[in-house]
């Protein structure tokens, strides 16, 4: 019989059990029918991906190169969820300074190189997209060139193919709701028959923004320990191989049947 999942699943705060086996996460079946989405919209870094430690140190020490000091905590309550342009004009209108102009190519080469050799998926993943048939997509505030070649080096590109959407595509990033109503019409589902996963504020505000359900993953090495803070309560999860039983019991409004 397969493991007992321990119910602890609850507003803001999860602690969730320990990895399983592909093949033998209970619920798998809400993977590949629900009632209650069409669609399910993936956040990529922090999400997908175990990144956003890397791209802090990446940034941070960018940033100290030109004297201004920031640490992790600072990045993730600043910075987090949001693109690059936003990141570039928060640290030029707080700190009262001038980014070089190679400032953002510099940090994304610096980042892809620390990816080719740290980047790694989100544990328990591939066994939730290997069972995955409902209609799935990504939605990021990274670059069209960071995310192709992080779900490349990651062995996820093959399981989105070109349903992979970015801040570059609509007007406002994240926290508006833009992104994510543009990945559900091109994916033509309505924003209430779609699922958000997020880890960030600005992309939990946004989901909400668009009328959809949204779910926190807090198991990134990020958010370890932390809440996902400045948004309403929310359902979180830390370990993807309970999301098959959570989603089967998920209401549209983001509560716990």
């Amino acid at each position: 019989a397969p493991p007992r999942i321990r119910r602890n699943v609850r507003r803001q705060h999860n602690h969730l059990p320990s990895l399983r086996k592909p093949g033998s996460v209970p619920g798998m079946a809400a993977l590949s029918d629900s009632p209650r989405f069409d669609l399910i919209i993936f956040d990529c870094d922090g999400v997908l991906i175990d990144s956003e430690v890397l791209s802090a140190d990446v940034l941070i020490a960018g940033l100290s190169g030109i004297g201004v000091t920031v640490d992790q905590a600072y990045v993730r309550a600043h910075f987090l969820g949001r693109s690059f342009p936003t990141v570039a004009r928060l640290v030029t209108q707080t700190f009262q300074v001038t980014l070089p102009a190679d400032f953002e190519a510099a940090y994304r080469r610096r980042l892809l190189e620390r990816f080719e050799t740290e980047l790694q998926p989100m544990p328990g993943l591939f066994a939730v997209l290997e069972n995955l048939t409902l209609p799935a997509c990504v939605a990021t505030s990274s670059s069209p060139a960071r995310v192709a070649r992080s779900l490349a080096i990651s062995g996820l590109a093959g399981y989105f193919g070109d349903k992979v959407f970015t801040a570059s595509q609509v007007t406002n990033g994240k926290p508006a709701p833009d992104l994510f109503l543009f990945a559900a019409a091109r994916m033509r589902a309505g924003p209430r028959r779609t699922l958000v996963i997020e880890d960030s504020a600005p992309g939990v505000l946004a989901a909400q923004a668009a009328d959809m359900t949204v779910l926190g993953y807090t198991g990134g090495s990020h958010m370890r320990g932390r809440t996902i803070s400045g948004t309403a309560p929310l359902c979180t999860f830390d370990n993807w191989a309970d999301f098959p039983h959570l989603l089967s019991t998920l209401s549209p409004d983001g509560a716990i049947l």
